[in-house]
């Protein structure tokens, strides 16, 4: 390739694989970050309400944060420790009782550290509730998104990721998330009696999987009665209940567990993961009640147990959770951003969107998805990142909890405005109406 013919997304376009997609969305390349902000190779600043897909809660690079992993680094600390015992992981165990689990009434919960991604976390907690069950069957639901490894894809219903697999994904069975009616309208409640009660085909499941808020899945807020009614049942058969809070964890809709107004869920087994670290740093954690925790030891196991620059960043991040200030503000940020979405919606047509999500991860349903695609190219072209998600009919929005309020009204400002002319410009009768993942 000549200099001439060289672009800055050549490299990529020649070395990496065809796999590759959010920055298929975003062609440019970035190479600065701070905050809320995104700085591409021209000096073109960006506000980024992606952050990591979630994993960024604190947003980029975080002051007080950096300096915690790099005077470590320069003290000499361990950086991969397998499961060894360090100081490090010493101080995040430490702290995240004291400051998370015990407050929450969850302090005799153990920690296990399965390697760095989320799915690893998903797919311990599935093993794990086999093992202590004897039983092979899980439940999961529509919309649900767990990872991409073939244990938390049988419990993923993306077409898209499942027709990747290669293999049948058995031993999962899907019913309809709690806050719609299935397919043939039936009624979510009665699905998951129908599945756990008496006489059904495959007897009583090992686990029920379900995230409180669906990231990946187009914002799903499951209502609490259905919630409560999935503990009754779990505890009525004998099953696990597995919340998978990975993206909805560490803050993002308002508590640090997405499930904390929900006390009569209380899981089994809680996968957490992306913000966990603070800064974007790999890790996952599984939460396991003590009655659950059977492992013998090495029964599960892998390299990147010991991600001490994880454990380390993910100390600093605690910090927030003892802060007073941090929390109120998180809640305010929830507010601001319901009461910028509810204006928008005001503004529009009626029936064109809707508000979803919880706290700092919500967004707009559109009526299709080339009205919430079109919001997304509008707002990338005015410097805001933002990705979409459900059936690519929701504008997601994942602002970091850090976000000051008077940027929040900047960004707001920027987002009514783009919908508005993007609804606009659409011809009549011009959109059609999505199907529920």
């Amino acid at each position: 390739m000549t200099e001439t013919e060289r672009t800055p997304l050549a490299v990529f376009e020649r070395h990496e694989s065809n796999v590759r997609s959010y920055c298929r969305d975003f062609p440019v390349v970035f190479e600065r970050a701070a905050g809320h902000h995104l700085w591409d190779t021209s000096g073109r600043r960006y506000v980024d309400l992606l952050c990591g897909a979630g994993s960024l809660n604190y947003g980029h690079n975080p002051p007080a944060i950096v300096q915690r992993v790099t005077a470590y680094l320069a003290a000499g600390g361990p950086v991969q420790s397998l499961d060894l015992h360090t100081t490090a992981k010493a101080d995040f165990l430490e702290r995240l009782s004291a400051l998370v689990l015990e407050p929450r009434g969850l302090g005799d919960f153990v920690v296990q550290f399965p390697g760095p991604a989320g799915t690893l976390a998903v797919e311990a907690a599935l093993k794990l509730a086999r093992k202590v069950t004897g039983r092979t069957e899980v439940i999961a639901f529509t919309g649900g998104f767990h990872g991409a490894s073939l244990g938390a894809l049988a419990a993923t219903t993306s077409p898209l990721l499942r027709g990747a697999a290669g293999v049948p994904l058995t031993d999962v069975t899907i019913l309809p998330y709690g806050d719609a009616a299935g397919p043939s309208g039936t009624d979510p409640v009665a699905a998951l009696e129908a599945a756990l009660g008496q006489g059904t085909r495959t007897g009583p499941p090992a686990a029920i999987l379900l995230e409180t808020v669906q990231g990946e899945g187009g914002l799903h807020t499951a209502p609490r009665p259905w919630l409560a009614r999935i503990r009754e049942l779990a505890d009525a058969t004998g099953a696990l209940v597995i919340v998978d809070d990975i993206q909805a964890g560490c803050g993002r809709t308002g508590t640090f567990f997405s499930f904390e107004e929900t006390p009569e869920l209380r899981p089994d087994l809680v996968c957490l993961s992306k913000s966990l670290s603070g800064m974007g740093l790999p890790m996952a954690a599984l939460l396991i009640s003590p009655e659950t925790d059977r492992w013998a030891p090495g029964e599960h196991n892998g390299t990147f147990r010991g991600h001490n620059l994880a454990f380390v960043a993910g100390s600093a991040a605690l910090d927030h959770w003892s802060d007073p200030h941090f929390t109120a503000h998180a809640a305010e940020l929830a507010t601001a951003i319901r009461t910028s979405l509810a204006s928008i919606i005001d503004a529009l047509p009626a029936g064109v969107a809707e508000a979803v999500g919880k706290g700092a991860m919500s967004g707009l349903r559109f009526t299709d998805t080339e009205t919430a695609t079109g919001v997304r190219q509008a707002l990338f072209r005015a410097g805001v990142v933002a990705e979409t998600s459900g059936l690519g009919h929701v504008l997601k929005l994942l602002p970091p909890l850090t976000m000051s309020l008077t940027d929040w009204k900047e960004v707001a400002d920027i987002l009514g405005d783009t919908v508005l002319t993007t609804v606009a410009a659409e011809p009549l009768g011009g959109r059609g109406r999505s199907n529920r993942p």
